[in-house]
Formats: structure tokens, sequence, C-alpha cells
């Protein structure tokens, strides 16, 4: 019963995973001093270079995967980046207890966002993709 839903319930899910990137990178597009500042507070080095990455990432990655195009390594890349920054932004193990309780919370939610996007590049996209036309 599910085959004939397959592929409009695979393009739906890439919006779905998508459409939290794109707001996001849109957001940094347009705060990128504060992106970049909010990195330097992490300690960590290059935050323009880190921003700009994000940036990448989030919003070149969303489009992407809406259009489906190279969905599989697009997915992967963005599973990496999101487990990254939920260690180095969520590490709420590390954080005093008024913090914990939603830190936690967005480090699982980047934690089951990663596994959505392990699930698109282990079976891609679907054939309502560009993934698909450039095969046919």
């Amino acid at each position: 019963m599910f085959q004939q839903y397959q592929n409009p319930l695979a393009l739906i899910a890439r919006i779905l995973l998508a459409l939290l990137f794109l707001i996001a990178g849109f957001g940094k597009i347009g705060g990128f001093a504060g992106t970049a500042g909010y990195i330097a507070s992490k300690g960590l080095p290059l935050p323009e270079l880190g921003a700009a990455i994000a940036v990448i990432v989030e919003f070149g990655g969303a489009l992407a995967l809406i259009a489906g195009f190279q969905t599989r390594i697009v997915a992967l890349v963005m599973a990496v980046f999101t487990i990254a920054t939920g260690v180095i932004f969520h590490n709420y193990w590390a954080m005093p207890a008024d913090q914990v309780m939603v830190n936690q919370i967005m480090f699982m939610k980047n934690l089951s966002i990663a596994g959505g996007l392990l699930m698109l590049s282990a079976f891609g996209a679907g054939s309502l993709s560009l993934d698909a036309k450039r095969k046919a």
C-alpha cells in the first residue's frame, strides 16, 4: 500500500527537513556578524569562515534537498554538520543546571534530524527529484 506513496512522501520529507535549514541559513545571511560572534563566543577559530560554512551548508544544502540535487551527498554533509553543531553548541552535559533541559532537547533534535538526513543519504531522493531526472 505504501509503495504508491513512496515518492511523494520522499519529496515531503525532503521539504520538511530542508525547511528548518532554509530558515536558519537565511537568518544567518541577514545576521552574519551575530552568527560569527556566537561562533567566536564558543572559542572556535575563524568564526567568519565558520559562519560562511554554516550559510552554505544550511541555505545551500536546503535548496539542494528541496530540488533533490545530489541528495545523498548533500544529506550526508548536512547530517555530519548537524551532529557537529549539536555537540559544539548544545553540549548540555557541560552547561549550568538552568540551561541543561533546553539544550538537551536541542541536542536530541539535532540527532533526530541527522537521522532523517542519513535516511535520505541511504535511500536517495525518490523519483520526484533532479537526481532522478538526471538518471533518466
